[in-house]
């Protein structure tokens, strides 16, 4: 079965860049399509003492999924959704199944899987669980951690687990870190196992949303209307996403989406779920309500109903990160790249947290970031363009104080794309060092040889 291994060229180029704009060709390459398959590539790998790295689908946007350091294990091939029970709410699938393709097949019994990654028509179960994935709607339903009952495994050294949460609801049986092993390997990026099979908590599939794209003519406003939004009873929104001017002339240039920011103006787009008793014209009432206290421009409002609809505004939010990944493709030839961050702060405090760190890139001389993301968990993605080495150096400063600044006002440096190999340098601003000997100690318990994906996290 170690004939999966390959050193040919060709095939390691295919595998030597995710969506972090770094390059890294591996060694060699391994497709597996069943686990014995796996098994055998780390027993190999650990008798070799050769690094393994697990990718899926490569959407990484901080370099997890690429190594120029021994096999890169793709793991794409691995793609089986094996169950669906409707009773139990669960899906059984296998780590390289595509989340969008999870969905479409939890749709056909009327269920979701309701973690909702940006990129889910190209990111795996198992890249979704490498990095606890998040997107859009984590403001409602959460990310992917809470959406995972059980795992199965592979170790470094080729023996296969199989853990599960506890049934029982009271638990004192050692230490908290002991007690959950799922949650050991959920945004672990590959460091401590390779997942090879899931099974995922899935939700019912509303019967009805509302979308509503609102405009404002300050960011100010809209801010104040995200805060709002989080705090009006009466309202439950599964999602709060925020488009600066930059982001939402993106946004408006697609064609397939919400057309609704135009000219300086950002917007702020939202869904709810219809429950049960509840209206569609008391759900959309209540939020035109907010908009006329917020200083919305209520002439603009665009709303969205039904799932072709809800589809377009969808790609409008996607349009955004895949332009920038466009632009950030086209610096590659004179060393630069998409710089992006992935920092949050408590909701409350994000504006004065996006005046913060514009003031520290503007005193430093650098252009403004385009600016979106999920406003509602205080979450926003700001994507720089370092035109060539020496821009992206200074750029790299810049992301660094502005991350400096982020924790020193409880916020965290990665909110939901982990930390890979680009921001492993950052994690000591975030981390004590008695936090980082406690990580240090499950990665030798567990890969003692520390060959699994290294350069990442640690």
């Amino acid at each position: 079965m170690r004939g999966t291994i390959t050193a040919d060229l060709e095939v390691r180029r295919a595998f030597e860049a995710d969506a972090s704009g770094l390059r890294m060709v591996p060694d060699a390459v391994a497709r597996p399509l069943e686990e014995p398959d796996v098994v055998e590539v780390l027993r190999h790998a650990t008798a070799e003492r050769l690094a393994v790295t697990v990718a899926g689908a490569q959407s990484s946007t901080t370099g997890a999924s690429i190594t120029d350091r021994g096999v890169l294990l793709s793991m794409r091939g691995y793609d089986r959704i094996l169950d669906i029970d409707r009773a139990t709410r669960t899906a059984r699938v296998q780590c390289g199944a595509l989340v969008s393709d999870v969905k479409r097949a939890a749709a056909e019994f009327g269920l979701a899987w309701a973690p909702d990654p940006t990129s889910e028509a190209e990111s795996t179960v198992g890249g979704a669980i490498a990095c606890n994935a998040s997107g859009p709607r984590t403001l409602w339903y959460g990310p992917t951690r809470r959406h995972v009952r059980g795992l199965r495994v592979a170790l470094a050294d080729g023996r296969v687990l199989a853990v599960r949460r506890d049934a029982v609801e009271k638990n004192t049986a050692g230490y908290p870190l002991a007690q959950d092993q799922v949650d050991w390997f959920i945004g672990s990026e590959g460091t401590l196992g390779i997942v090879l099979e899931a099974e995922l908590a899935l939700v019912p599939r509303p019967t009805a949303v509302i979308g509503l794209a609102v405009p404002f003519a300050t960011e100010c406003a809209a801010l104040e209307f995200v805060a709002a939004a989080r705090e009006t009873a009466s309202l439950a929104p599964r999602c709060i996403e925020y488009f600066d001017a930059a982001a939402a002339a993106i946004a408006e240039g697609s064609d397939r989406g919400l057309a609704a920011a135009g000219g300086n103006r950002c917007l702020v787009y939202t869904e709810q779920v219809v429950r049960d008793g509840e209206t569609r014209d008391g759900v959309l009432d209540g939020w035109l309500a907010l908009s006329e206290t917020r200083a919305a421009l209520t002439d603009d409002i665009q709303v969205f109903e039904g799932d072709a609809s809800l589809a377009r505004a969808r790609a409008m939010r996607h349009m955004v990160p895949a332009t920038m990944n466009e632009r950030g493709a086209q610096a590659r030839a004179a060393g630069g790249r998409k710089v992006s961050t992935d920092w949050a702060v408590p909701y409350r405090s994000l504006p004065a947290a996006l005046a913060a760190v514009r003031a520290i890139a503007e005193e430093a001389g650098l252009g403004p970031a385009v600016t979106y993301g999920h406003a509602g968990n205080g979450h926003p993605h700001q994507n720089y363009i370092a035109c060539d080495a020496m821009e992206l150096d200074r750029t790299e400063q810049i992301v660094g104080r502005t991350l400096r600044h982020v924790v020193s006002i409880g916020g965290t440096i990665a909110a939901e794309h982990g930390i890979g190999k680009l921001k492993r340098r950052w994690l000591p601003l975030q981390l004590s060092p008695v936090q980082l000997d406690v990580m240090r100690a499950l990665k030798h318990a567990l890969d003692p040889s520390a060959l699994l994906a290294p350069g990442n996290i640690l």
